[in-house]
């Protein structure tokens, strides 16, 4: 047990602060931080030359309160997964914390969380009341580009927690997406796509953000311009268990009846003198929302109505004696 909490700690050190001493130094970061507070971990790896402040290169281990830890208003993700984090705990539980967290102090014995927010949540649910943290100087404009790596290259983001990230990184700090790019190691291209993920409507950004639909498929939606057809499909995408292929081929198919649609749609309806009044008063008589238009030819009301209850009070209004016989069809 005490070799494998040794062995997580050393990595997870090296891994999270790699400005330490250059090479050829004899004190390795991992050593050093881990030996000044070996106890207090039950993981204390040997050390040529131990440094009892445990400072290496701006940054130092430390075991700190669980309370005085204020987590990080610039984390992308906005889902924790209760599963996972249950594992944690378990493992937090039975083995320690192999990594420790990383923070900046922002105060009088009060730290903000840069990376860890799962491991520091896990820490609370197993009821531990100090937890290994790295306090490192971090400034403002590397918090949220800190935070996003680790999502990254720790557990997956969702495509909109990404896409959501990498505005933000482009809003606050006035980069490029060929920057912001090269700053957290992703291609211009894979950037640029995730964050049109942003355009699509509401009700596909759910059902991205809950994994019902791939990125792929989102990208795929992209192709149409109209909201209601990305709408559609994505509704059709769901219900046939589509493949991003296919859903390719939808929206090449939809692009194609777009301009049919957009000239149906600039053909406004007919207007005439009192039309709109007589809309009102049918509203105000069966206590709804009532259209009334009219086209070339002919015209129509619509009569809009929220459950069968208010059709059937509609149709008593309308007509009494229609209502009855209706009824009477029922039974």
């Amino acid at each position: 047990m005490t070799e494998q909490r040794k062995g997580g700690l050393g990595r997870g050190l090296a891994a999270l602060i790699p400005s330490g001493p250059p090479p050829g130094t004899p004190a390795a970061p991992s050593s050093t931080r881990t030996g000044a507070n070996g106890s207090a971990n039950g993981a204390s790896t040997p050390a040529p030359s131990p440094d009892p402040t445990g400072e290496v290169a701006g940054a130092v281990y430390q075991e700190l309160p669980v309370t005085a830890i204020r987590t990080n208003p610039k984390q992308p993700r906005q889902v924790f997964d209760e599963e996972a984090l249950r594992e944690l705990e378990h493992s937090i539980r039975e083995f320690g914390l192999m990594q420790p967290i990383v923070v900046r102090a922002i105060g009088a014995d009060t730290y903000e969380l840069v990376m860890g927010e799962r491991r520091w949540r896990a820490t609370q649910l197993a009821g531990l009341k100090t937890i290994p943290a790295i306090v490192r100087q971090t400034a403002d404009d590397v918090m949220l580009r800190d935070a996003l790596l680790e999502n990254i290259h720790r557990v997956q983001l969702n495509p909109l927690e990404e896409a959501s990230a990498y505005q933000q990184l482009l809003e606050e700090f006035g980069v490029t997406h060929e920057e912001l790019a090269d700053r957290i190691g992703r291609s211009r291209p894979v950037v640029t796509n995730t964050i049109r993920l942003l355009k699509l409507p509401l009700p596909v950004q759910r059902r991205v953000a809950a994994g019902v639909l791939s990125a792929g498929h989102a990208r795929a939606l992209l192709g149409v311009e109209d909201p209601g057809v990305q709408e559609e499909l994505a509704a059709r995408i769901v219900a046939e268990g589509m493949s991003v292929r296919a859903t390719e081929e939808a929206v090449t198919l939809a692009k194609g009846a777009e301009p049919a649609k957009a000239k149906a749609v600039r053909r406004k309806p007919m207007q005439a003198p009192g039309l709109q009044e007589l809309a009102e008063r049918l509203s105000d008589n069966f206590d709804t929302r009532v259209k009334v238009e009219l086209g070339q030819r002919k015209g129509r009301i619509v009569v809009e109505f929220g459950s069968v209850d208010d059709l059937e009070r509609i149709i008593q209004l309308m007509s009494p004696e229609a209502a009855q016989r209706a009824l009477k069809t029922d039974k």
